[in-house]
């Protein structure tokens, strides 16, 4: 325990005490009333004597309790308080939606949003970001616990994937967003698309790896990426060298595959996953929630956060022992007058 006004104390302590000491005087015998003599009897009197013990029992509990009552009442102005100090640790990942939203990858990255939209309303500590590419790579979303902005964005990017694909999605109404929800995954993405083509797989997973903060601290890092593999212009990284860099720098990627990826592509996008640590899925029913299921299973990272240290006032004894002793101090006091 430590006081949070420590003068305080000090200072009525040494002023109570002063004034205890020169207040006091020399009691002069039979100063005032009528002498009495003979009173020998009286005092050898066993009935006297006996109140004579309780009376002078009872004054000293009632100086006690007043001395006690005093010094718990300096106490307490001088507020109590405890100091605590915690050291906050948190265990999480650090995990990466990487799209690619050619047209192709459609359905499996509506599949993907619907699924990772229930999954991430139960993450706790994690941090998400998401990231889309076609044949430049856009970062949506950094990495962040605000998980009602990440659900947001798989919304519009929901809407957008809708409204581009009429043929899949022809029921989407028109409304006042259309053609805000129409460029929303296009603006950015084809940059140079004229010159380089699109569906540029490499950049797109090699943009996302350096889109995670502080890579050079030991941390839990999975990109969930998704892509056909269809490689369809001249990237400045390719698959396999995107791929290395993730090894290098312990980043796992776990890879969803669509149901009509040619084999060739199939294969080498396979194995460039499960060279860095992760592992590939066919597009299923169940592809989601086993990519979520096994992403559990991987370690957290332990995240020290910064050491807080509080004052937490703590009067309550204090206050329970000034009550018994003012009690006390009330009741015999009245006795004492009896």
């Amino acid at each position: 325990m430590e006081l949070r006004h420590p003068f305080i104390f000090i200072i009525l302590l040494i002023s109570i005490s002063l004034l205890i000491f020169f207040s006091k005087k020399k009691t002069i015998k039979f100063q005032n009333g009528t002498k009495i003599a003979n009173t020998s009897f009286i005092r050898k009197n066993e009935y006297f004597q006996q109140l004579l013990k309780k009376y002078n029992l009872l004054k000293k509990i009632i100086l006690t309790s007043a001395i006690i009552s005093i010094f718990i009442s300096i106490i307490l102005l001088s507020r109590p308080n405890k100091i605590e100090t915690r050291n906050q640790k948190e265990y999480n990942r650090d995990i990466f939606l990487c799209m690619d939203i050619s047209s192709s990858v459609d359905e499996l990255n509506m599949e993907l949003i619907e699924n990772l939209k229930e999954t991430i309303t139960s993450l706790k500590n994690e941090r998400f970001g998401i990231s889309i590419f076609n044949t430049s790579s856009v970062t949506l979303v950094p990495l962040t616990d605000d998980y009602e902005y990440v659900i947001k964005t798989l919304d519009e990017i929901k809407n957008s994937i809708k409204v581009n694909n009429p043929i899949l999605y022809d029921n989407t109404p028109l409304d006042e967003n259309y053609l805000y929800s129409k460029s929303y995954i296009r603006s950015g993405t084809l940059e140079g698309s004229e010159t380089r083509g699109s569906s540029l797989i490499g950049d797109g997973l090699a943009s996302c790896i350096f889109n995670f903060s502080n890579l050079e601290e030991d941390r839990t890092r999975i990109i969930i990426f998704s892509t056909d593999n269809d490689l369809a212009g001249t990237p400045i990284v390719t698959l396999n060298k995107a791929s290395q860099i993730s090894k290098d720098k312990n980043i796992k990627v776990f890879g969803v595959g669509t149901t009509i990826m040619k084999n060739t592509d199939r294969t080498n996008f396979k194995k460039a996953v499960e060279l860095t640590g992760g592992k590939f899925y066919d597009q299923n029913k169940s592809s989601v929630k086993n990519i979520i299921s096994d992403i559990e299973k991987t370690s957290k990272s332990l995240l020290e956060k910064n050491t807080n240290t509080t004052k937490t006032d703590t009067p309550e004894l204090f206050f329970i022992i000034l009550v018994l002793t003012s009690t006390i101090f009330i009741i015999l006091s009245k006795q004492v007058i009896k």
